[in-house]
Order: structure tokens, then sequence, then C-alpha cells
């Protein structure tokens, strides 16, 4: 039988909470399954009681619309968190899901990137923001835009690892090379500690020869860094979002969100090998 715990008093304090790992979601490439993951990655890690934060910074929001906020109520969001007009934590949003929690996005965001261009630290605003909330969290997963611009940079900057979702698709590998030399000159330059936690292949379609091409191509490449989870091309995956849910609550048992559960499993134990 377990004993009871006295409760936190100053003779007794609470002992502090470690701050929350803080993961981009990032590729270049538009269409490659980077805000379903974020999405349905943060749904899955909520689902095995982590306390999790999705950060929108595409400015076209959808990992917003696809966790059910409308637009009407992100009248606070990321963009005036990257301009210093509010707090983070003015901009957090409670969703559908227990323990899962969004700091929203909008057109005005495309705004920061000009507004910023003179601005000093103007690479460190998103992780001076998340200093404020880091402790309230265990993950942070950060919905980068598809493209190597200053919102990304911010991310890079904030975040200790990367996490990068790869369509088993023909260029694949030609378009992971670039973001793998945006990471390496983040490390050099604004972040040493930043690493590569993992590829994610998605849109894997059993179906078609040259997904299997593909997962093998960029496993012969990456070796380990690629999780052992493939995500599949899965109809149910598609239709969530127009719904504003993830597919864990869309459809439990279809196989896209089995392999989102897989892959929060593969992130959890990665993690916990990368900080000891």
């Amino acid at each position: 039988m377990l004993e009871s715990q006295p409760p936190a008093s100053p003779e007794n304090p609470a002992p502090p909470r470690r701050a929350a790992r803080i993961l981009a979601v990032a590729n270049q490439k538009g269409g490659v399954g980077k805000t379903t993951t974020a999405i349905n990655l943060g749904t899955a890690l909520a689902a095995i009681r982590q306390r999790v934060l999705i950060v929108d910074l595409d400015p076209q929001g959808n990992a917003s619309t696809g966790l059910g906020i409308a637009h009407n109520d992100r009248q606070i969001n990321a963009y005036h968190i990257m301009i210093g007009q509010a707090q983070l934590s003015d901009a957090i949003h409670k969703t559908e899901i227990p323990a899962l929690d969004i700091v929203t996005s909008g057109p005005d965001l495309y705004g920061a990137e000009v507004e910023l261009v003179s601005a000093t630290g103007r690479e460190f605003r998103l992780r001076e923001a998340l200093v404020q909330v880091s402790s309230a969290y265990d993950y942070i997963l950060i919905d980068c835009p598809p493209a190597l611009s200053l919102l990304t940079v911010n991310a890079l900057a904030a975040a200790q690892a990367v996490l990068v979702p790869l369509q088993c698709e023909f260029y694949a590998l030609e378009g992971i090379s670039q973001l793998v030399k945006t990471i390496e000159r983040v490390r050099q330059t604004l972040n040493p500690g930043l690493e590569i936690q993992g590829i994610v292949l998605t849109m894997h379609d059993k179906r078609n020869n040259l997904s299997d091409l593909v997962a093998n191509d960029v496993r012969a490449h990456f070796g380990d860094k690629v999780y052992n989870t493939v995500i599949p091309r899965n109809i149910r995956v598609s239709e969530a979002p127009s719904h504003g849910k993830p597919v864990l609550l869309y459809d439990m048992n279809c196989p896209g969100s089995q392999a989102y559960l897989s892959l929060a499993g593969e992130v959890i134990h990665r993690e916990k090998r990368m900080i000891g």
C-alpha cells in the first residue's frame, strides 16, 4: 500500500517541476503531414497523461482549426506574442482534450516577420515567451510554417529537439536536406543543444511500392533517427480536421489513431534516453 505524502508547506515544499521538453515539428515542404502530426501526437501524448501545449506558429492557423478553435476566439494569438504585445499565457486556449492546450495563430502572424526584421534578439522572441509557461507542461510542440523563415528559426532557437515529418514520396530526401542544413546553422549560432529527435514517415501507402522504396532510402540515410512507427495514408486522418477534431477523437480505432499512439510512445522513450 502506498504511503500518503504530507501536503506541501514552507517546511515541506513540493519538489520543483521539470521544465517542459520543447519539440519543433518542422519541415519547410508543405503537405507532408506536419500539422496533422503536431495535433495528433499532442493528443496521443495527452491521452497517456502528459500535459501538452501546442504552439501554432503557422499563419495558416491549421492546428488551431484542427483542434476546434474558432477564428473569432483568436483575438490574442501567436502574432501578439511574437511582437511583444501580450504574454504567452494570454493566448492559451483549452481544447476538448483534457491536458492539451494550444496557442492559436492567424493570418496576422505573416506580418510578424516584417515587423521584427530590425528588432534586437528577434530570433529569441518565442524562447523568451515560453519561459513563462514551461513548468506547467511536460511537452510543448511547436507547429512550424512550411518555410525556413524567421518564425521557423524562432521555433528552432526555442526547441531542444526537432521532429521532422517526411512524406513517403519521390523527392523526400531532397526536401529534407535544406532543413538539416538550417538545423545545423541554428545549432552553431543560436542553440547549441538542438538535436533531431526523430524523423517520422507519413502518408505511407502500403499498396504503393514507391512508399516502401522511399522508406527504405530514408532509413538507409538517417539510420535510427527514423522512428519505427510509420503513419499510414488513412481517410479518417484526412477527415478529422474538417470536424475540428484530432483523429483520436474522431475515430480512436482507425489505423491512423493507433499509429499516433505508437509514435507518442516512441517519442517518450527517446526523450528519456536523450535527457538521461
